[in-house]
């Protein structure tokens, strides 16, 4: 305040020759009427310059463009430093006489509104009659009013012949007396100049606003900047802040990054919603969210190449690259404050699909013309941040897939508490066991593909060990359940069966380690099988080798059991299938071998040959009977016929040959069953002994054969137990 009461307590001394100074430019939505009443009219009376620039002010008020962010401010407050410093340079050449004007200049550097405090007294009144004349040439406008009707081109002429003089004045010394006059006319030149780049900023404003494109503004804008670029090519060696670039293309780009910015942060802006309701929205809310981002983005791009882009060039401005990187980066920064607040598996994905899949998309503008990789832009998401999300899903994924497997268990337990059989499809046993892991697996790996790879092989490990939990939860649960019969246990088996070779084959490298623990448990559920079938068939053995044998048909109810089971393995896949039939057959041969080494009657003389014949009729049934179900397992159909020959040879020294082929046939007998065969045989005591020894030299060569791998891998009388009875001993003795 002092420094006002200073300036305006005497007359001040300036040169006659000093030239008009310019009006206060018409800055959009940022001065404020505070001039009002009586002071106003003093200032309107005192200082006719100022007339135009109320009526400056007076139009600009009108227009519906707002206040100036903040952004703009920075250009007066630029223009004000500028003007210190040359001031300061000014006191340094100045003379000793004018020390008290030099300490009155720093004050108008305090802000917009210090020049028009400066320039009170009578030397404001003398500047300002000659300035009218110089603003108001012979078209009658001045520089704010070029200003405020967007002749920018124009108002730029204007200032730099203004500017041309003020540097010619200064460089001749006028000023030497008197530096508030310099300092006058430099912060009116400085604040006309920032009105300038104000007003550019409003039409990057207004440009994708709804109004429509004024394309001769946009042209007005374009040859301004270059023009003032080549009036300012580079700063000037002595510092002068008047000479010094204005930057108007930088503003210009700063501008449409703002512009950019706040058409992004329109998107979802009418959608305000609690937080109870945004968390229940969930997903489906942020993915409307970022289609509505999507759609405004693609329009206002659009908009940009077939009506910004054609105005702007002409004076050669990059515009579609400029909007591009802005809209690019405001993107950008949208997509990082949603992040912040994503929350659950589904959100997650949502954001991360959007940026890989919709916005990465070459089809994203929806033109064959326009595409978002026209020039390297930098990710969307920085790798930090698309690092972040991508562990927070496959978290959040992690717990997802283990309550799916949860809630496909209690499925399936509840179908099972159902006690319905399980459908056939397409012939086989089925049940919605592997389709559900199926389209489990598959889901969640082809969305995370599209994402990144990385994320794919990530959710395949999740995938596999999540299933490799389930496995063994799914057998315990099933196996002391209610549902322990054929139709579920086929069921079971075809469902493993399709969940190994299909995951495998669609996976390759992935699901291997599961491979063993799956064929376990389908051996688990086939052995299971197995036992049903052998509960059923046990007691039917126990009349074999009896009297009663010799003259029924004792073996065919337990044939015709084994028939009835084989008629469920047609429901399962033929591989497991045509495994459980084949053990099925060697569990019947074994039985019975198991049953004529332990008689529960000895037969001598011609029941002995009757048994032998009845041997080799039961081994012709049971032959044919698998051979008619299909098994494969036709190593089985020597064993008892063997044995039914040893019994029933009357001459003794065939024998011998039998054995040869009875242990050439199945290596895994042992001494203990020669001499069974031979006790029911009843030879004598040196032919016992002669056929022991040999048999002896033929396993000898048999566990060679083994030991190469000369031998097959079948098994039969090495799971037949033979007790040492009174006969087996006589025999040995």
């Amino acid at each position: 305040m002092s420094l006002a009461r200073t300036v305006t307590s005497g007359p001040e001394p300036h040169s006659p020759e000093e030239p008009a100074k310019l009006q206060t430019p018409p800055v959009r939505g940022t001065w404020r009427a505070s001039s009002e009443g009586a002071a106003s009219t003093h200032r309107e009376d005192t200082r006719p310059g100022l007339g135009t620039l109320r009526r400056a002010f007076s139009r600009t008020s009108q227009r519906p463009s707002g206040q100036v962010p903040e952004e703009d401010l920075g250009l007066f407050q630029r223009g004000s430093h500028f003007l210190f410093r040359s001031l300061r340079r000014a006191k340094d050449n100045g003379s000793t006489a004018d020390q008290s004007h030099a300490t009155e200049v720093p004050g108008v550097t305090h802000g917009p509104e210090v020049p028009s405090r400066v320039m009170d007294g009578r030397s404001r009144q003398s500047s300002a009659g000659v300035g009218r004349k110089e603003l108001e040439p012979e078209a009658g406008k001045s520089v704010a009013d070029l200003i405020t009707e967007r002749h920018l081109l124009a108002a730029f002429q204007q200032l730099r012949q203004l500017e041309v003089r003020l540097v010619a004045e200064k460089a001749s010394h006028t000023f030497e007396k008197d530096p508030t006059g310099f300092a006058r006319r430099a912060m009116d030149l400085c604040l006309h100049y920032d009105g300038l780049a104000a007003e550019i900023g409003a039409i990057v404003r207004e440009t994708l606003g709804p109004d429509g494109v004024d394309a001769a503004a946009l042209g007005e804008l374009g040859r301004v900047v270059r023009a003032e670029e080549e009036a300012h090519p580079a700063p000037p060696a002595d510092g002068d802040f008047l000479l010094t670039p204005r930057r108007w293309r930088q503003h210009w780009e700063d501008a449409v990054r703002r512009s950019a910015q706040e058409r992004v942060q329109q998107a979802g802006a009418g959608e305000a919603p609690g937080a109870a309701e945004a968390e229940a929205e969930g997903a489906s809310g942020l993915a409307r969210l970022l289609a509505e981002l999507g759609g405004l983005v693609r329009s206002d791009l659009h908009k940009v190449r077939q009506e910004v882009q054609p105005a702007y060039s002409a004076a050669g401005f990059p515009a579609w690259e400029a909007y591009l990187r802005a809209f690019h980066g405001a993107v950008a920064q949208r997509l990082q404050e949603l992040a912040q607040d994503a929350r659950g598996c589904e959100q997650l994905y949502v954001l991360l699909d959007w940026a890989a899949n919709v916005y990465g998309s070459p089809d994203f503008l929806g033109a064959p013309d326009l595409t978002l990789s026209t020039e390297p832009l930098p990710p969307l998401l920085a790798p930090a941040l698309w690092a972040r999300l991508q562990n927070d899903y496959t978290s959040f994924l992690e717990a997802k897939i283990t309550s799916c497997f949860d809630s496909i268990l209690q499925l399936e337990q509840s179908r099972w508490a159902d006690a319905k059989p399980p459908d056939v499809l397409q012939g086989l046993y089925h049940t919605p066991l592997s389709i559900d892991v199926h389209m489990l697996v598959a889901e969640h790996v082809k969305a995370a593909g599209a994402i990144s790879a990385e994320l794919e092989a990530t959710t395949l490990r999740i995938c596999t060990r999540a299933l490799g939990l389930f496995l063994p939860r799914f057998e315990k649960a099933f196996l002391e359940s209610k549902a322990v019969n054929e139709p579920y246990l086929g069921a079971n088996i075809n469902a493993y069966e399709e969940l190994r070779t299909s995951l495998l084959a669609r996976f390759p490298g992935t699901f291997e380690e599961l491979e063993k623990p799956l064929a376990a448990a389908t051996y688990t559920f086939q052995k299971r099988l197995l036992q049903g079938l052998q509960c059923d068939v046990q007691p039917l053995f126990r009349v074999l080798c009896t009297k009663a044998w010799l003259t029924q048909d004792v073996l065919q109810p337990l044939m015709d059991k084994v028939v009835a089971f084989a008629r469920h393995l047609e429901h399962v896949a033929p591989l497991r299938a045509q495994e459980t039939l084949q053990e099925v057959h060697r569990y019947v041969v074994r039985e019975y071998l198991a049953q004529v080494l332990r008689p529960r009657e000895r037969f001598r003389g011609e029941e002995r040959m009757t048994s032998s014949q009845k041997m080799g009729l039961d081994a012709q049934a049971i032959g044919d009977t698998f051979q008619g179900l299909g098994s494969e397992a036709t190593w089985l159909d020597q064993a008892i016929p063997c044995v039914a020959d040893i019994l029933g040879e009357t001459y003794k020294e065939d024998i011998r040959r039998h054995l040869e082929t009875l242990i050439g046939s199945y290596p895994d007998i042992r001494r203990d069953h020669v001499r069974a065969i031979l006790a029911l045989r009843r030879l004598g005591h040196r032919r016992n002994q002669r056929l022991l020894q040999h048999a002896r030299d033929l396993l000898r060569a048999a566990a060679k054969a083994a030991g190469s791998g000369a031998a097959g891998g079948h098994v039969l009388f090495e799971e037949i137990e033979v007790p040492t009875s009174v006969d087996v001993l006589l025999t040995c003795i």
